[in-house]
């Protein structure tokens, strides 16, 4: 075996190449790209014939130098940067660091302790394609999220009648029509019934139209502190940008919606993820993605919730034992899998008598549906190893003969 260690960056990566001693056989600064990665093979052939004889140690889970070492049939370790600067501090206290001598940090890691790390794993194109389609879509989401708080602190500065007329329900079309069509309190208050009607029937309300338009319209109208008119005009460009804007990824996130049904329902395993109670085309392709469809990635229940953070971790020392949950654990899987936990509340009734006995322990809200996603965790676990449909009545028969 040999041990290569490459330090990445967006204009050239360090490698670093080692033998089972540690001994250096060559170093050598790449470029990025297809003249790059030959230099790199040709640097791994002088060494090693077959590529089932090199591992690989790198600060990178994805992407086009991830795949094509992959993809030749190299062991790829992805090593978490904080791991990789933990192991550097055991040969050195000095704070020394360079990008030639991280390179052999990563290699020697994946010489001695590559068990302790995961390889990246095979996954489909078609899986990997959902995750990047599932991972633009969440972030349009969060980007749209955070527009809204800025329209909402705008207005409450200069347009408070807005926000006694929409509420909380300021993402819905109904307000994007019309504070499009009245950005400031002067131009609400001139709204007609008329003009109402037709600004929501155009951003898509058929129902009730007369009665929320009179609502609206008496909000508008209402009694509320005033800003001067030049600063409130000017606050109204500030809030039909915004409108504009949340517009825009509002229609953006329902194209990359479509798009990602799309590419889940071709997935074999999208049958299995969608028979699970909470899980819908979003939240399913969310973590079918996440996971991943590499059979061989997570060897028992244990280890991908380990992988997803979901199982807690133990901290003992001498008298003091705790069980905390973790926090360092995949952000979009971990939002993922507590939506699919509250999701799955009015869809399972073994997954509602689960969580009720954990709030009679006396756990929290948030607690519950983390244990609570722990153990959907283990499930889809089951259903994909055995290629089958969920099954209620199997998949709490357990827990309903132990509180017998």
């Amino acid at each position: 075996m040999i041990f290569v260690g490459i330090d990445w960056s967006e204009v050239h990566h360090d490698v670093c190449v080692l033998d089972e001693r540690g001994g250096v056989l060559g170093r050598r600064r790449v470029s990025d790209g297809v003249a790059g990665v030959a230099e790199l093979h040709a640097l791994v052939a002088e060494h090693a014939q077959d590529p089932g004889e090199v591992a690989v140690g790198i600060e990178l889970d994805r992407g086009l130098l991830v795949g094509a070492l992959v993809a030749v049939g190299y062991e790829v370790y992805a090593v978490n940067p904080l791991a990789a600067a933990r192991y550097r501090e055991r040969h050195g206290v000095s704070g020394a660091k360079s990008d030639r001598g991280d390179a052999q940090v990563l290699a020697d890691l994946v010489r001695t302790d590559r068990h302790h790390h995961r390889r990246v794993a095979g996954d489909s194109d078609l899986v990997e394609a959902v995750k990047v389609l599932a991972r633009a879509h969440q972030s349009a989401i969060w980007s749209r999220q955070r527009e809204l708080n800025r329209l909402r602190s705008v207005l409450r500065d200069y347009y408070p009648a807005a926000l006694a007329a929409f509420g909380n329900d300021l993402a819905s079309r109904d307000a994007m029509a019309i504070l499009a069509l009245a950005p400031t309190p002067e131009l609400g208050r001139r709204l007609s019934l008329a003009k109402i009607a037709a600004a929501l029937a155009r951003g898509g309300r058929h129902r009730n139209l007369d009665a929320r338009a009179a609502q609206i319209q008496t909000a508008l109208r209402s009694e509320q502190l005033r800003a001067p008119d030049r600063l409130s005009d000017a606050y109204g460009v500030v809030a039909r940008s915004a409108v504009e804007v949340i517009t825009s990824l509002t229609r953006e996130i329902a194209a990359l919606e479509e798009a990602l049904g799309e590419g889940f329902d071709e997935h074999p395993d999208a049958e299995i993820v969608r028979s699970l109670p909470g899980l819908g085309t979003v939240l399913g392709a969310r973590v079918l993605g996440e996971f991943g469809d590499d059979r061989t990635r997570f060897a028992t229940p244990q280890s991908r919730k380990n992988f997803a953070g979901s199982a807690p971790v133990t901290r003992a020392s001498g008298r003091s034992f705790v069980v905390v949950a973790r926090h360092a654990r995949p952000r979009r899987l971990a939002d993922a899998l507590e939506q699919w936990a509250f999701c799955s509340l009015t869809t399972s009734s073994g997954a509602r008598s689960y969580y009720d006995q954990l709030r009679a322990r006396h756990k929290s809200h948030r607690q519950a549906l983390r244990q609570l996603a722990n153990r959907w965790v283990g499930i889809l676990h089951a259903c994909l190893e055995r290629h089958q449909l969920y099954d209620e009545h199997l998949a709490w028969s357990h827990r309903a003969a132990t509180a017998a």
